[in-house]
């Protein structure tokens, strides 16, 4: 079974899948297409601190109206 992950990353949406015991990212373009984010979530992050992995890594891209990384799903 794969878990799938959503997060508003400073205004850009990626998702994070669990597949076997792998981390695969994916962002989210304006049309609802999919594609390689670009980036490793290394295997050992645990589910519930991606939010924290993705503040660090992407810190610079924050704004005064899109300064924070959070949950959707």
């Amino acid at each position: 079974m794969n878990t799938v992950h959503r997060f508003n990353v400073f205004g850009r949406i990626y998702s994070i899948e669990r597949k076997a015991s792998r981390w695969v990212a994916f962002l989210h373009g304006s049309d609802g297409k999919r594609s390689p984010a670009g980036f490793v979530v290394p295997d050992f992050i645990p589910d519930e601190e991606l939010e924290q992995y993705l503040y660090d890594l992407f810190h610079e891209n924050a704004t005064p109206t899109n300064g924070d990384v959070y949950r959707l799903t």
